[in-house]
């Protein structure tokens, strides 16, 4: 695929953020009507708790697929096949009456996601060669927004739509629809524009889990996911063990998506004008530490102030997504690292919430699993320091 200019280029970004807002109200507008989902279906809690891990399953298990897609088409045509599984998963899961066909819709829409997180890095580097922090950072403000309006607006969406929980949910599948419209166009565009079959470049035989760099990029992109999990799942509780009203920590949590809309844009566009990203997301990951501190020494003192931090220092996340574009040389590459960096990623990031609520439960309080968040600080930098420095997956295979 050509690089873009123009009209043409405005066009595609608009398109990438069509595509990124709709990659996590599946998963955000879920958690406010869980305990309505849960009454209307007869879903037990094992099914419940299943319910909150998918997202990371999916997203693992579905992404791996994505190199073997890629190499039979067009990155774009992948993507709008991904956004029509999104659709179809949104459309019908509130509607079908048990759990079970509840929890299979799910991860019907899920996979798509996951497909679609890979393909998203992929476009970029295509479309966008000498702009890809640019590109990432502007699709990565579409994301952020997506997953923000849809956990502050399905509760008074059902309200408004009857009261119904059903119809606060399907209604995201309006928008995917209208994505998924758009990039069968673009998908349509960019194979006439090629004028030709797909790309020969394929990441089939490329043993990307033997680069360094590969592992780097995963590690940090699985780290840092880890510790927004983390956050986004126990600072409220934090806060109102620290006394504070339940109303006011999740204020103070709606205030790191927030402040994360500017950063995604604005992380990725200055990391990509650099020669290596490694002081950038060290300093990133020292701006969590100090968030933390104050959490676990001052959490009453100036709480607005450590979420502030927290949004800001979640700037990782878009940082790394635009280094995959930035670690390879070639379709190849960057097909291989966006599949294997996120879906690793991913994996890597499940327990996290998981092991920091147990030892919440276990000791009653937050001195030890705080400690263990501090901990897991160390490497993530470490991870994120050698992800940034300006070396390619290919060096280190030898191609």
């Amino acid at each position: 695929m050509p690089p873009l200019a123009g009209a043409a280029r405005v066009l595609m970004l608009i398109a990438l953020v069509l595509a990124a807002f709709n990659l996590r109200p599946a998963v955000t507008s879920v958690g406010p009507v869980l305990e309505e989902i849960r009454a209307t279906l007869g879903m037990g809690g094992l099914l419940a708790g299943l319910l909150t891990a998918l997202p990371a399953v999916c997203f693992v298990a579905f992404g791996a697929l994505a190199p073997r897609l890629v190499a039979r088409t067009f990155p774009s045509r992948v993507l709008w096949i991904a956004l029509a599984a999104v659709t179809v998963g949104l459309a019908l899961r509130p509607f079908l009456p048990t759990s079970v066909t509840f929890v299979l819709l799910s991860c019907l829409a899920l996979g798509g996601i996951g497909v679609a997180n890979i393909m998203m890095p992929v476009i970029v580097r295509r479309a966008f060669p000498h702009r890809v922090g640019f590109a990432t950072g502007v699709y990565s403000m579409g994301l952020t927004l997506g997953a923000a309006i849809a956990a502050a607006v399905t509760v008074p969406l059902s309200a408004a739509l009857g009261g119904d929980w059903r119809y606060g949910l399907v209604a995201w599948a309006v928008p995917a629809g209208l994505a998924l419209v758009v990039w069968m166009g673009v998908a349509r565009w960019i194979r006439q524009r090629s004028g030709g079959p797909p790309p020969g470049a394929t990441s089939e035989g490329l043993r990307i889990s033997r680069s360094r760099t590969a592992w780097a990029v995963a590690l940090a992109f699985g780290l840092q996911g880890m510790q927004a999990y983390i956050t986004m799942g126990w600072v409220p509780q934090i806060y109102r063990d620290a006394g504070l009203s339940a109303t006011y920590a999740g204020v103070l949590l709606a205030l790191i998506p927030a402040i994360g809309i500017p950063t995604s844009f604005l992380v990725p566009t200055i990391g990509a004008r650099m020669r290596s990203q490694s002081g950038l997301i060290v300093g990133l990951t020292a701006l969590s530490l100090v968030a933390y501190l104050g959490l676990w020494f001052m959490p009453t003192t100036v709480p607005w102030l450590w979420v502030v931090i927290m949004g800001v220092s979640q700037g990782t996340f878009p940082l790394v997504l635009a280094m995959i574009g930035m670690r390879a040389r070639t379709s190849a590459g960057v097909v291989s690292l966006s599949s294997f960096g996120q879906s690793m990623g991913y994996l890597i990031a499940i327990p996290g919430p998981i092991v920091v609520g147990a030892l919440y439960g276990a000791t009653g309080g937050w001195d030890i699993a705080l400690g263990l968040m501090i901990l897991l600080l160390v490497p993530q930098a470490i991870a994120g320091y050698f992800a940034g420095r300006q070396r390619y997956v290919e060096d280190d295979l030898g191609l």
